[in-house]
């Protein structure tokens, strides 16, 4: 396992490094306002010598290096439009704690409704139960995520009592983006949940223990949902951090001053510096959810081996 690890972060790495060198090399040929406040205002001269000073005069391996260099450091660079002369890692810092907590949260509700959701229609499959639950399904995958926040925000605003504007110092203004965030996972684990205990039922160790006398909710929860959530559990970080680090439209919808809106926020800025640390974060997440992803696998499974070459993703 040491050595799959060893290699797969090897080429997580490279990975990343590619990303952002793409990505680096883009920005530079998008318009030079994104690293100027009041560009309109600047002589060509003065926008000349603040060129030089951020090194962007430089033949783009030259910048390419003390990009990586800086990085290495920890240094992400500082905000030119979105706060001006501002270090990165300090708006970042801002944000990121909120997400979290917010994404936590609804992640949290998301497995305590939606794992048991789907090991109940498994159990109860063609009845009442497994056909509401399908139903539910159906409907947040079918209907745009964005009519039902809506309504969400409307009536669930009303009902609370509560203003539409988020207020992290009252508690109950918490609930509806927690529980809008959390909707597209419940679907999703509940879904999946579902389909693989249905397939775990027909094999023949479900067979030998109904064959022993075993009690039918005994089997269901103890030995099909324990083998059914292992191939599950590999997206469980991935989504852990995708949704710690903001939802775009909810946190926009509610006014919370997350990560949810920032990347958007400032390519219409032209913030190349806050592009390049943004995209940094989301590649490095999604890098990072699949490794967990596969550890979490061998912990739950120890008869998983993510040294040969069927055991790893």
């Amino acid at each position: 396992m040491i050595k799959y690890l060893c290699k797969r972060i090897a080429r997580s790495l490279l990975t990343l490094v590619i990303i952002l060198t793409v990505v680096f090399c883009l920005l530079r040929l998008m318009p030079i306002e994104g690293y100027f406040q009041n560009f309109d205002k600047l002589t060509e001269t003065q926008i000349q010598v603040g060129l030089q000073e951020m090194g962007l005069t430089d033949p783009l391996p030259v910048q390419i290096v003390r990009f990586y260099g800086q990085l290495l450091q920890g240094d992400l660079g500082v905000s030119r439009v979105y706060r001006a002369n501002v270090p990165v890692m300090d708006i970042l810092a801002d944000k990121i704690p909120l997400s979290i907590r917010l994404g936590s949260m609804s992640l949290l509700l998301a497995l305590i409704v939606g794992l048991p959701m789907g090991g109940l229609m498994a159990r109860f499959k063609g009845k009442f139960f497994d056909k509401f639950g399908t139903l539910f399904i159906v409907f947040i995958q079918a209907v745009p995520a964005a009519v039902y926040y809506l309504f969400i925000q409307m009536f669930g605003t009303e009902l609370l009592g509560i203003k539409m504007t988020f207020d992290a110092e009252d508690w109950r203004s918490w609930i509806l983006p927690v529980l809008s965030m959390s909707l597209g996972n419940i679907a999703y684990y509940g879904m999946w949940m579902r389909r693989y205990m249905v397939d775990e039922s027909t094999k023949d160790y479900v067979r030998l223990a109904k064959a022993k006398g075993a009690g039918g909710s005994r089997i269901t929860f103890r030995h099909i949902m324990r083998n059914a959530i292992v191939p599950l559990a590999q997206y469980i970080p991935t989504s852990f951090l995708n949704t710690v680090i903001g939802s775009i439209y909810i946190e926009s919808l509610y006014s919370i001053p997350g990560m949810g809106g920032l990347l958007v926020d400032v390519i219409k800025r032209s913030d190349n510096t806050m592009v390049q640390a943004i995209v940094l974060l989301y590649a490095t997440v999604g890098i990072i959810g699949l490794i967990l992803g596969d550890i979490l696998m061998v912990i739950l499974d120890p008869r998983i081996s993510l040294g040969k070459k069927a055991g790893g993703r």
